[in-house]
């Protein structure tokens, strides 16, 4: 059978850029346009010229893809003509292959919003598209709260979409844009519309998250008959998000009926990158990514229980809708007090630790989670601590140095400006080839900024650990979570840093104490001992 093409349309560095909280640098919209590119999608939306400064130096400085770069903007206003709308010409001026422009499809946004007849807006759409079509230019009309039109005057917003078509748009994209739509009306009301003669391979689908259907929502629009597709990298934009398409592709390549009846831009090899696009946009963000993200989240392949371990050692398919290297992610045998002995095993496997079945040590290290984490520890984020506890019972823990005492001081003082600042200090004494060791620093970081009692300890440990110094230089802490387990006057603490290196490592480890200095300073000798041992310094 001949699979037909759907097009994949990413609009993260202009619907995205609208999520809460988030603003890129023209740098890194750079960044996410390329990776885009490698990844495989046919259209990139690179935001709005002339709305902001970033949009128009993006478009100024823009790079070179494969994928057909598109500048969104909005239909030419009343009263004007598209060819004296500087609003448009701004947009026109960016100068890419595709444009995209925004227009009113639900008759009570017309009157309501722009104050204008339905005739006068059907103008503005015709105009506006025929305008970029004289020019050359591939031309797009996304068709705002289309659904929500078609519920309220099926023939105007029927119409709005025809005029786009008649002045020669190539796409027109029915959005949802309040996000309000469900799968079963998208699914009946798509069908409507190409019943009634617009053609399902100009069509595209835009959804939102605000009932968390936007993915099933493009997915049914899909089976109507569109051809197009947008979204987001893992979901962003306004309000609830877009429909993700770190979700989408994968469910496009891997799942049927999509498998067998399309062509997507995005191969096999491409996918094996999702999870780290994912994870790179998360980057870039400052944000911790969703554990529990479909395909590429890092507990999406995660099997906590004893039984589901024994039967993912047998076969993974039990327990796993599709194979996590596919899309670049792994498996994971979380450790925790349910776990049983098969989970145990194929963890210490996975650290290096090969351990007979029926050896004495499994019960042991068993017993140890249980009754940590009765104490407020928790294994199943936390893997490199979980070694550690498993070499220690195993006799397998280096001794590479001891921490005599330590000492915290948090001062609160004026500076020379005669403004209050925050400036910690660590002692740190340590023990290393039976030398005693005193380190003193600072939190304060090459800006001037205090960094933080936590930061100071750091600091203060890797300062002087002899020989072992050396090997902690590319170590950084990433993220520092603090929770506390238990309310009152027995509130204690629990701390998990998240550690990488150079070599692109990244580690977790806990710490537990009523005292959260003291619980993180546990989590921060964790995460020194399991660097020195992974990168061979208990030789």
């Amino acid at each position: 059978m001949t699979k037909e093409r759907l097009y994949l349309y990413d609009t993260t560095l202009r619907d995205g850029q609208q999520t809460q909280g988030v603003q890129f640098s023209t740098a890194e919209k750079k960044q996410i346009a390329q990776a885009l590119d490698d990844l495989g999608v046919d259209y990139i939306e690179g935001g709005w010229p002339g709305a902001n400064p970033t949009d128009s130096a993006f478009f100024d400085e823009a790079p070179k893809t494969k994928a057909r770069l598109t500048a969104f903007g909005m239909t030419k206003r009343a009263g004007r003509s598209a060819e004296n709308d500087d609003v448009l010409a701004a947009v026109m001026n960016a100068g890419t292959q595709s444009v995209c422009l925004v227009g009113k499809a639900h008759d009570y946004h017309v009157t309501a919003a722009l104050g204008i007849s339905l005739e006068e807006n059907i103008e503005n759409i015709r105009a506006s598209i025929a305008h970029i079509v004289v020019q050359g230019r591939e031309a797009l009309y996304d068709a705002e709260h289309f659904f929500d039109g078609y519920k309220d005057n099926p023939g105007y917003a029927i119409s709005a979409c025809r005029a786009a078509l008649d002045a020669g748009a190539r796409w027109v994209v029915l959005c949802d844009t309040n996000g309000g739509a469900l799968p079963s009306e998208v699914h009946r009301i798509v069908a409507e519309v190409i019943a009634a003669g617009l053609p399902g391979e100009r069509l595209g689908i835009h959804t939102h998250n605000d009932t968390e259907n936007a993915v099933a929502c493009s997915l049914a629009a899909v089976e109507a008959g569109v051809r197009q597709v947008q979204g987001t990298l893992n979901g962003l934009g306004e309000r609830c998000g877009n429909a993700n398409l770190t979700s989408l592709i994968p469910t496009l390549l891997l799942k049927e009926p999509y498998t067998s009846q399309f062509d997507i831009g995005v191969n096999r090899g491409a996918l094996a990158q999702l999870t780290h696009v994912s994870r790179m946009l998360d980057d870039i963000l400052n944000r911790v990514p969703m554990r529990q993200a479909a395909y590429v989240g890092a507990s999406a392949f995660a099997h906590k229980a004893g039984l589901h371990a024994s039967a993912i050692l047998k076969d993974p398919t039990t327990y796993e809708h599709i194979e996590p290297e596919l899309v670049g992610n792994a498996r994971i045998i979380p450790m925790s007090n349910q776990a049983g002995q098969s989970n145990l095993r194929r963890r210490l496997t996975e650290a290096g630790l090969d351990v007979e079945k029926g050896n004495p040590a499994l019960g042991r290290i068993l017993e140890q989670i249980k009754v940590r984490e009765d104490l407020g520890y928790s294994y199943d984020t936390a893997q490199g601590s979980f070694e550690l506890l498993a070499r220690a019972e195993l006799g397998q823990l280096p001794e590479f140095f001891e921490v005599k005492r330590y000492k915290v001081t948090v001062e609160r003082r004026k500076n020379k400006y005669n403004r209050m600042i925050s400036l910690s200090e660590a002692v740190v004494v340590v023990k290393v080839d039976g030398e005693k060791r005193l380190s003193v620093s600072e939190s304060v970081d090459e800006t001037g900024s205090d960094r933080g009692p936590v930061n100071a300890l750091a600091k203060a440990l890797i300062k002087d650990l002899g020989r072992y110094s050396a090997a902690l230089d590319d170590m950084r802490l990433v993220d520092f979570k603090v929770r506390i387990t238990q309310g009152g006057t027995e509130a204690v603490t629990r701390v998990i840093i998240d550690s990488e290196d150079d070599t692109g490592r990244r580690w977790s480890t806990v710490g537990v104490s009523p005292n959260i200095i003291d619980a993180s300073f546990e989590a921060l000798l964790d995460a020194i001992r399991w660097k020195l041992i992974r990168d061979g310094e208990a030789k």
